[in-house]
């Protein structure tokens, strides 16, 4: 299997997880590092959902990093084995759960809005299906714990919104061709 790139803090520090495979982009140590200092204050006892969640490497950190549970959703079955089994590797698998679905349509399905809420979303579709992103976000609303936080990983060339129906986009950053986009829920209108 290919290297999704090391857990940088937390219990589970300078573990190195598996890709599911040579098409994953896994979230390297720098862009990591800006989510992580970004999100700190907030992950405490957090709740995160990480959709298309590839390697599972957004979650693990937060879980690392002292976030009560994660929710992982990957439709690929070869990449949720490689969550499970970097779960494992960072004896994390008790404080996760991994759902093999697609994760637009899982987020319309009773047992999603069931397992939240959550005050930390991760969204990192594909790059070259933009339109995932967008319908993921507008997806999200009865999921999010009052104040959440969302962060959307893009190609830096295909801008999300700057509100998207609770959301609303707090600062970006970019990275050679991957962008971040933060996302803040809104007091319900």
């Amino acid at each position: 299997m290919a290297d999704a790139g090391r857990v940088i803090a937390g219990s589970a520090r300078g573990l190195r997880l598996e890709a599911p495979g040579a098409g994953t982009r896994p979230l390297g140590d720098r862009v990591k590092q800006t989510i992580f200092a970004i999100l700190e204050p907030d992950l405490p006892g957090s709740r995160v959902l990480d959709l298309f969640a590839g390697s599972g490497a957004a979650g693990i950190e937060a879980l690392s990093r002292g976030a009560e549970h994660a929710a992982f959703v990957e439709r690929d079955a070869a990449a949720a084995r490689a969550i499970a089994a970097n779960l494992a590797r960072t004896h994390l698998t008790d404080r996760a759960s991994v759902v093999r679905a697609d994760a637009v349509a899982w987020l319309r399905r009773p047992e999603a809005v069931a397992s939240g809420p959550f005050g930390l979303v991760f969204v990192d579709p594909p790059y070259a299906q933009p339109g995932l992103l967008v319908a993921a976000l507008e997806a999200l609303a009865p999921h999010l714990a009052p104040g959440a936080r969302v962060v959307a990983k893009h190609f830096w060339r295909e801008q999300p919104p700057v509100q998207v129906g609770l959301l609303a986009s707090e600062r970006e950053r970019r990275f050679g061709e991957t962008a971040l986009t933060f996302y803040r829920r809104q007091e319900d209108r």
